[in-house]
């Protein structure tokens, strides 16, 4: 029995005969003890708690035999003090340690009991157990030879530890012998961070009513060891299968951890790409469809020979600028059919060639034009696995290992076709944000207006932020629309809420705003029909809006404001600027709330600037201030009408993290001078139809618009006609007005607005519309205040 060992302890804790107890203990980079094992409690003294975290130096004696952390394997003879017995000779073993964990030393130590058989004395050929008394054969040792160098004492391990019959010694023998590197047998309730490198063969035997064995073993070459996660068994060797499959699911779970750490499709290849390489792979090119690159939506049907495949990155351990030239990055291709890459891309099932020799390298390679791959795949390892979503492939990545290294087996296999899956699901996860992320821009973009830079008598500029936490969807919209006589509406709203059912809101209540704007309605008015259809269409239906009518001929402003924050005016004059006070009102979907009206006048040059609240609100604040500095920004002097809204957005919007879109929404109100403006009343007479011809042709003569008479003159007789049939017993008004175009407007007191009509060969009327509609660039009708107006528009030619 082992010392300390009662007869009476169960049978899993009592020494099996034959064993040398064992200490083992793995050392970290820092030269803090990591592992301790019980044997290392019995042979040195000290506990596991005591010793975790403690110096390697403080607690095993050895530790001074050996300087630093050896690069190669070594072994050799101390003494040290063993707590009761006095001083103890002890034999020791160190590997180093490679891989991904922090043990970098696993130390093996065993007592050489002076005056007995100890584990490195050698009588008669035998090794002796120690206390146990057991003696066990060391094949390969001469009687009496004397104690092997540490270079032999690490190539004999395996003979001198293992106490088994004939046939696991020579099965163990012959694995030594095939595979380079030792077994170790340990107790079974020790737990041995050990596992092997990438490329262990499966060798395990499987034996009928007994427990698996399990080996812990190295790899790569002998006589190193991998450091992983405790390997633990219910059998007294450590499986080779066991401790691969439990390094590659601790690869596994690592990849899992680093990949799709967010929805950016760019950085999430980058990722999945990279967490191939060095571990698995010493190469790997991440290969996506069109479709899902461009975020498309989910690609239709499997791949074929026409599927057009994106090389979107490529990681390696190579020197640098290798692979470059002959497979870049961005490269768009249409993989040829007999190659391993189209076979993975179409079965979607991994393919795996151990060894690409030179007659398939130069098949591939040929498959290529204009390129050689031989120099870059020959003699390696290949493995080509897909990346799938819902069981459609989405990419595939081409994976190779050097010359130098274990070829891809089996497990590979296996452990590639994980690794593919789970990349596979997050790139999807990437794929779906950003589509869903291109649709919301979409629909965002055809919701927000296209503006005319320039209306009559007024020069607008606009800029959208959209929200950077919540989704970049909001119900924030600006519109300028055009109005019967040269006016313009200027409209800014906010919807409450985010997201696409805000923006759906957002697009209702635009649209309902445009059609309200077309009967010019005015603003009071508009707003109070635009809160109706809100209840209407539902309870949720909330908004602010700010709808103001600009009349460049007046010089003045009529502004209705609904619940939302006042803008502010910049006058020309002295480039002050201040908020307009405005009655604020109700939001829209309030109900019950009447809607009143202010009117301001302006001056040519003035600048009204409408936005949002997210422009203006920081979290924590009190709006007031974003207000201040947003009539602060606003009068600040700007060469264009463009750089004035740049200076605001970049005086306001310095806050990271904005949580709210941002619509602004500028106008520079040029007016129009008198000079280009005329007026007349006619009586609601048929003779009058000659003179307002008359009057048209003098006055754009006078102009120097001679180009246009010919039109003009028809055009408002055709109109001014039809305003005399139906006119009752108001006056007729005939306006011009000169901008970029020209502008001819009828009044009269009838309510009834003009259509088109079919007509006949024998209708005596209907034809004056028909006219109008051919000859002008725009014509239109709207009720006035006391009627209607039908209105043309001109196109002017600039001499």
């Amino acid at each position: 029995m082992e010392p300390g060992t009662p007869e009476s302890a169960p049978a899993w804790r009592r020494p099996v005969p034959g064993r040398i107890p064992l200490a083992v203990a793995v050392v970290g980079a820092e030269g803090l003890v990591t592992h301790w094992s019980s044997g290392a409690s019995r042979l040195f003294g000290h506990g596991k708690e005591e010793a975790l975290g403690r110096p390697a130096g403080d607690l095993m004696p050895i530790c001074g035999a050996f300087s630093g952390l050896p690069g190669h394997p070594s072994a050799g003879r101390a003494r040290c003090d063993a707590p009761g017995r006095g001083r103890i000779d002890v034999l020791w073993w160190a590997y180093p340690l490679v891989g991904c964990g922090t043990a970098r030393l696993l130390v093996l130590a065993a007592e050489d009991e002076p005056g007995g058989a100890g584990p490195g004395r050698v009588e008669d050929g035998r090794v002796g157990r120690g206390r146990a008394g057991r003696e066990l054969t060391a094949p390969g040792f001469a009687p009496h030879t004397a104690f092997p160098d540490s270079e032999e004492l690490a190539r004999r391990l395996p003979d001198i530890l293992p106490a088994m019959g004939p046939a696991t010694s020579g099965r163990i023998v012959s694995q030594v012998l095939e595979l380079g590197y030792p077994v170790l047998e340990f107790n079974r309730f020790h737990q041995v961070p050990v596992t092997p490198d990438w490329g262990v063969p499966r060798r395990a035997e499987r034996r009928s009513g007994q427990a698996r064995a399990a080996r812990a073993a190295t790899a790569g070459e002998p006589g190193r060891a991998t450091a992983g996660a405790p390997a633990t068994g219910s059998s007294s060797l450590l499986d080779l299968e066991y401790a691969a499959v439990r390094e590659r699911l601790e690869f596994l779970n690592e990849v899992s951890g680093s990949i799709g750490t967010s929805l950016d499709l760019e950085r999430t290849i980058r990722e999945v790409t990279s967490a191939a390489v060095p571990r698995f792979a010493d190469f790997a090119g991440t290969h996506l469809r069109a479709a899902v690159l461009a975020g498309e939506g989910f690609p239709d049907g499997p791949p074929d020979v026409t599927t057009v495949w994106h090389r979107v990155w490529v990681e390696h351990n190579d020197e640098p600028g290798r692979w470059d030239d002959t497979v870049p990055v961005g490269e768009a291709i249409a993989f040829p059919e007999h190659t391993p890459f189209f076979r993975c891309m179409v079965t979607g099932e991994p393919v795996l060639i151990p060894r690409i020799g030179e007659e398939l390298g130069d098949r591939i390679s040929a498959q290529f034009e204009k390129r050689d791959l031989r120099p870059l795949i020959n003699e390696r390892s290949l493995l080509v696995v897909p990346l799938k979503a819902r069981n459609v492939v989405l990419g595939f990545m081409v994976l190779l290992r050097r010359a130098d290294r274990s070829p891809f087996d089996d497990m590979d296999r296996t452990t590639g076709a994980e690794l593919a899956a789970r990349a596979g699901l997050v790139l999807d996860n990437a794929r779906m944000y950003t589509h869903q992320e291109n649709v919301a821009d979409t629909l965002q973009d055809s919701m927000l207006p296209q503006l005319t830079p320039r209306m009559p008598g007024c020069d607008t500029a606009t800029r959208y932020l959209p929200g950077t936490r919540l989704g970049r969807v909001g119900g924030d919209w600006f519109d300028s629309i055009k109005l019967p006589g040269s006016r313009t509406a200027l409209v800014v709203g906010d919807v409450m809420g985010h997201g696409l059912h805000s923006a759906a809101m957002m697009g209702q209540l635009r649209t309902a705003v445009q059609t309200m704007a077309a009967l010019d309605l005015p603003p009071g008015q508009l707003l109070r029909r635009l809160d109706d259809l809100a209840q209407r269409l539902g309870e949720h239906y909330l908004a602010t809006c700010l709808y103001a009518v600009y009349d460049p001929i007046r010089s003045e402003l009529t502004i209705g404001n609904a619940g939302h924050i006042p803008p502010v005016l910049v006058r020309a004059e002295d480039g002050r600027s201040r908020l307009l006070e405005l009655p604020t009102g109700a939001p829209i979907g309030v109900g019950g709330v009447p809607f009143e009206t202010a009117t301001v006048r302006v001056a040519p040059g003035d600048r009204l600037v409408l936005c949002t609240d997210g422009l203006v609100e920081v979290r924590g604040q009190d709006i007031g201030a974003g207000l201040a500095a947003l009539c602060e920004s606003a009068a600040h002097p700007a060469a264009s009408m463009d750089d004035a809204c740049d200076t605001i957005i970049r005086a306001l919007n310095t806050h990271g993290g904005r949580d709210d879109d941002v619509a602004l929404l500028m106008a520079r109100l040029n007016g129009i001078p008198p000079a280009h403006v005329a007026e007349w009343e006619l009586a609601p007479e048929p003779h009058e139809v000659p003179r307002a011809r008359r009057l048209v042709r003098e006055q754009l003569v006078a102009w120097g618009l001679d180009e246009a008479v010919a039109t003009a003159e028809t055009l408002a007789g055709e109109v001014v006609g039809n305003a005399v049939r139906h006119a009752r017993t108001g006056r007729v008004g005939l306006r011009l007005v000169r901008t970029d175009v020209l502008l001819c407007e009828v009044t009269d007191d009838d309510h009834t607005l003009p259509a088109l009509l079919s007509i006949g060969e024998e209708d005596e009327y209907g034809r004056g519309l028909r006219v109008v509609s051919a000859l002008a660039r725009e014509w239109g009708a709207s009720h006035s205040g006391r009627g209607k107006t039908v209105w043309f528009e001109q196109p002017l030619v600039r001499p």
